[in-house]
């Protein structure tokens, strides 16, 4: 799902979306239910709220989880506050800045 059409053509063009890709194609906002019903995400076993927006995400898997009780939902917050708390909320969440430090000190650590 995308608010703006051409990201299907952009994903399509770096072969993302290809001839293979099984799911729908859903122009729309994420934070809206009857776009998430249109979607599907009424009968969805996971849902994954990947926005660059951590207030988006955060409002769509809220949506997937308590309001269409799906199974599996998985949401990208980038603030690592925000990402703690809201996974003491219940929601299954991952920091890619917090992964991102994390890898860094990792190589900083590494042996020559």
């Amino acid at each position: 799902m995308d608010r703006d059409p051409a990201a299907f053509a952009l994903a399509a063009a770096r072969g993302i979306l290809d001839s293979e890709f099984r799911g729908n194609l859903v122009i729309g906002d994420g934070c809206d239910a009857d776009t998430l019903r249109r979607s599907g995400a009424d009968r969805a076993d996971t849902f994954i709220a990947v926005t660059e927006g951590d207030n988006r995400n955060i409002m769509a898997a809220q949506i997937a989880q308590y309001l269409f009780k799906v199974p599996r939902v998985i949401c990208r917050i980038y603030d690592p506050v925000r990402e703690e708390a809201y996974r003491k909320f219940g929601l299954n969440t991952f920091c890619p800045t917090l992964a991102g430090a994390n890898l860094v000190l990792q190589m900083m650590e590494e042996k020559r």
